[in-house]
Order: C-alpha cells, then structure tokens, then sequence
C-alpha cells in the first residue's frame, strides 16, 4: 500500500481502448502521487492451473485493460505530461503465452503454448523455468498512455506517439516517462503489467502479471513533444549482465526480416544448448533475450543481433 498517495485508482474503473470521450475517474492537480490497480494483459483470463488450450479461449477484444483515465488539472495540448513510476507490488503469478498469428515468429509457431509462472512478491528473487532456468526478475507496465487527439474509440494493443503499449522493460521503478499531450486533461491511463520481458517481447508477452503501483503525474508546459521518450535512474540490463551472453545474429537487408532471423537462430541455439523445445525457447526469448540493431548504416545489409543472458542457466 502506498502511504503517501493522493488517490487510489482502482481495477474496476479500466478500459480497452484509448478514446478522448471516456469520462475520467479523477481529476487531479499536477503532482498528484497516484496507486493505480491494475490488471493483467489477459484481464485475469489465466490462473495457475491454465494450460495451452486455455490460449485458444482468450478473448481479445478484452486485452492489456488499462486503469484510468485520469484527468491532470491544466493539461492542454502542446504540454507534457511528466510520470515518476515509483514502487510496484508484485502478485507472484504470471503467465507467458504463445498466441497462433501473434509474436514476431507468427508464421513458425502457429500452435498455442503456455509457461505458468510462480514468483516471490516479497524478494522478487529469480522466477524458476523448468527444472534449471531462472529468469531475473524487473517490475514494469507495459501500457502507459494518454488519449489521442483523434475521436473515436483506438485499439489499445499498437503503441503511439501518445504512448500506449510501448512495453519497453526499462520503464520500471526510478524511471521518468514524459508524454506529449493532445486533449484537455491528457487522460491517463496505465496496465499491462509484466515482471519480466526481454527488449523486443518477441513472442508477443512476456511474464504477464497482475500488479498495481504507484505514480506521480506532473506536467511540463509548452513541452512541444512529438514522441514519448523517457530517462532511467542508472544501468537497465545489470540484472542480466553477471554471465555474458549467447548472441545471434540476423543479416540482411531488411531489418524486420534480420530480427526474425536473430530470433529464430536464438531458438534453435536454446534447443541444442540446453535441450529446451521449440515452444519454451521462444517463450524464454520473449521474457528475457533483448533484439538489438548492431548495424544499420554498412548498405546494403544491416546487422540484427539477439542477446540471451547466460545467467538464467548459470
């Protein structure tokens, strides 16, 4: 619980879509430290007796509800709103599914899979994989964002320039998101919590979590931002980096097409290396392996590279 906080939004007032016409469930003044309950990005579809078959069952117009939204006394567009994530508090069940036609390797896995997942709250110590993997463990929302300009009612699953399912892992506890506002108030809203994913969440999710957590919303006038961008309070990959890492590349000259390749060469490593199937090497991939451009400017090919931290079998 947060003992410092103006406002507790909670789980009941969430939504799936960003539309400017929702009414708030707060309005509040800039600076306000708000708890918001949030929701898992299956609306709490899985539990730990879930199977594969339970993926085929998963209701997609109700994905990554967000809490919210919430209305910042004084924001007008061209202004920015400025979030402070603070602390998080963990539920210790997670899920990480393979979803047919969703994830960056659609067109190889088109079967349903599921990895149930089961973690301290308290220590937040490694969550186990099996019988020898421990994947480390960093708290985020994966969905942050305001409402568009734009009316009408916009899927809540691609990110936008107003924020959105940005699920970039390094919007954790410390970090400082600022994003660009289009309407009266900005309308907030966060979910999607995770507490783990490795950059690029290449099969789609990553541990998919329930948890709520703490913010507070400022505003920055006249910021004049088009995109979201964001500062973190010291190293983001520390947690990863004890053992090194395997590494794969993909080479080519489309990017999209080299990612791919990275991925799917990383699987078919994790296979051999430490004898995992198909399915819990792109699951693993997802939840703690990191896509990186390593080159992008030798034309005509570019160079993809994907990095798995040797830590979670060491």
């Amino acid at each position: 619980m947060c003992n410092n906080c103006n406002y507790t939004i909670h789980g009941a007032h969430h939504h799936f879509g960003w539309d400017r016409s929702i009414p708030p469930v707060e309005k509040v003044a800039p600076g306000s430290t708000i708890r918001f309950e949030c929701m898992d990005s299956g609306s709490g579809h899985f539990n730990a007796n879930s199977t594969a078959a339970d993926v085929a069952t998963l209701d997609f117009s109700k994905v990554n509800p967000v809490t919210g939204p919430v209305y910042i006394d004084g924001a007008e567009p061209g202004d920015a709103v400025k979030i402070t994530i603070h602390e998080f508090e963990p539920s210790g069940f997670g899920w990480t599914g393979i979803i047919p036609g969703f994830g960056l390797l659609a067109d190889q896995f088109t079967s349903p899979a599921l990895t149930v997942w089961k973690y301290d709250p308290v220590s937040m110590e490694p969550a186990m994989f099996g019988k020898n993997g421990r994947v480390p463990l960093k708290p985020f929302a994966g969905t942050i964002g305001l409402a568009l300009a734009e009316e009408g009612r916009h899927s809540v699953v691609p990110p936008r320039r107003v924020g959105g399912n940005l699920d970039i892992r390094d919007l954790s506890s410390g970090s400082v998101l600022y994003l660009p506002v289009e309407v009266a108030g900005g309308l907030f809203s966060i979910g999607d919590t995770h507490a783990a994913q490795g950059d690029g969440e290449v099969c789609g999710t990553a541990i998919e979590s329930q948890m709520n957590l703490t913010v507070t919303l400022d505003l920055v006038k006249d910021a004049k931002l088009s995109m979201p961008r964001f500062t973190t309070p010291g190293p983001v990959t520390r947690h990863l980096d004890a053992k090194g890492y395997e590494v794969t590349t993909g080479i080519g000259a489309d990017l999209m097409d080299g990612a791919k390749a990275a991925v799917s060469n990383m699987v078919d490593l994790l296979g051999k290396l430490y004898n995992l199937s198909a399915d819990d090497a792109y699951m693993l991939c997802s939840v703690c392996g990191d896509l990186r451009i390593s080159e992008i400017v030798d034309m005509p090919n570019w160079v993809v590279s994907f990095y798995f931290p040797r830590i979670v079998f060491e």
